[in-house]
């Protein structure tokens, strides 16, 4: 019986791909973090503090599944892991900026 997948065959370099993935973006987070310390200390201490967490992520994702039930309990670990990423990275983003810039930001209507 053949799988769905057809990487499932002979997945070859997948899992060390994935593990070069997540350790770059996490080297990416660290570089943001530690450029933003400079005008933003508690927006940059927050990525940085990310940082570790997303590697951390990677190193778990990279792994060979060996039951298919954990492949869907690693995609779920990931979706919401990315979903708080998110969310923490829109409210880093608002973090330096006083409600007079954000109204700004915001359109104007009428």
């Amino acid at each position: 019986m053949l799988p769905d997948d057809v990487e499932d065959l002979d997945p070859g370099l997948a899992a060390e791909r994935t593990t070069l993935a997540w350790a770059r973006t996490a080297m990416a987070f660290g570089a943001v973090g530690a450029a933003m310390l400079k005008n933003e200390p508690v927006a940059g201490a927050i990525v940085l503090a990310m940082t570790p967490l997303i590697w951390a992520l990677g190193r778990f994702v990279g792994r060979r599944v060996v039951r298919p039930e954990l492949l869907s309990r690693r995609l779920l670990l990931v979706s919401v892991i990315v979903v708080i990423v998110s969310v923490l990275a829109v409210v880093v983003a608002f973090i330096g900026h006083s409600p007079a810039s954000l109204g700004q930001l915001l359109p104007r209507h009428g």
